[in-house]
């Protein structure tokens, strides 16, 4: 029995759909359906009920999937057997939000390359919405999202919540100190608008001046550079961009809530090793995303403008 056949019956039983698996085997939709098609001629029996667009299994069909699972299983155990104990190549379509990307993914992935030298890795970076979608689809095993997934075959993991901070320019931010009377005053960047930051943003400042919706992080610290404003970063993330960018962060009372990050991905035969990845993720982000307070200073939060520096004189 061809195994290429099994796993192709597995992936449509278990994403509920011919397409959905052709995108998660990397293959055209023809391909899959002669797949299974020449499956159930070897068989002798019809796995998939085609009588309508609804997707269902046939009897046949739901007993074999318990089989195929076995089989899957079983040639995983064999590649890692004969293979003189060394790590089989572990594919990971993972996808992360902006806020995950430019605070621990990255050295995270550093660290995972130590532990498993052999991972296939396929890295997207979208919005929530967008992963969510994707993980519902099939299309990712892995997704580090501000919400859960839901679906059948999907479990969520929560990950240590991203501390928040304002972010302003070095240059016209004296002290790390503001209030929100003064923030309420600039124009203030977040997030894509619908976006749990976003609308965080509006209920703290009722009044603000202007709320800009960016959703990317690079070009939001480029407009706080250029003196366009203030953004909200995860801490973590600005900690990083300090470096090579004119930026301060900004010490305000009441502080912002933290960004909330889910580990999505699917239960399925190979979700043993996604596990291992996601208890990894766990151990890494509870060491890096430990809450920090920056002193707090007295003093105006904006340089004084020209005018008043001569009247003070």
């Amino acid at each position: 029995m061809n195994l290429r056949f099994v796993e192709a019956f597995y992936w449509v039983a278990t994403l509920k759909g011919v397409t959905r698996a052709a995108e998660k085997l990397s293959v055209t939709q023809s391909a899959m359906s002669s797949r299974i098609a020449a499956l159930e001629e070897e068989l002798g029996v019809m796995l998939l009920d085609r009588r309508n667009r609804q997707f269902r299994l046939t009897i046949a069909g739901m007993r074999f999937l318990v089989h195929a699972q076995r089989m899957l299983e079983l040639q995983r155990e064999a590649k890692a057997e004969m293979g003189s104990g060394r790590e089989p190549a572990v594919p990971l379509r993972l996808g992360a939000i902006e806020s995950v990307l430019h605070s621990w993914l990255i050295p995270w992935i550093e660290a995972l390359r130590l532990e498993r030298p052999a991972l296939a890795l396929e890295l997207a970076v979208e919005t929530t919405p967008m992963l969510l979608d994707q993980m519902r689809r099939g299309t990712l095993d892995l997704a580090f999202a501000a919400l859960p997934a839901s679906g059948e075959g999907v479990r969520t993991r929560a990950l240590p919540p991203m501390e928040m901070v304002f972010v302003g320019n070095a240059r016209l931010h004296r002290r790390a100190r503001c209030s929100l009377t003064e923030l309420a005053g600039l124009d203030l960047l977040t997030f894509q608008r619908g976006s749990q930051r976003h609308v965080a943003l509006l209920d703290l400042f009722r009044n603000a001046r202007r709320v800009h919706a960016v959703s990317s992080i690079s070009a939001m610290t480029q407009l706080v550079e250029g003196g366009f404003g203030v953004a909200t970063l995860p801490r973590s993330a600005a900690k990083r961009l300090l470096a090579h960018r004119e930026l301060r962060l900004l010490v305000t009372d009441p502080s912002l809530l933290p960004l909330p990050v889910f580990a999505s991905y699917r239960a399925e035969a190979a979700s043993h090793a996604v596990e291992e990845i996601v208890r990894s993720a766990l151990a890494f982000t509870a060491q890096t995303e430990l809450p920090e307070r920056p002193r707090r200073r007295p003093g105006a939060c904006l340089l004084p403008s020209k005018k008043s520096m001569k009247q003070s004189d």
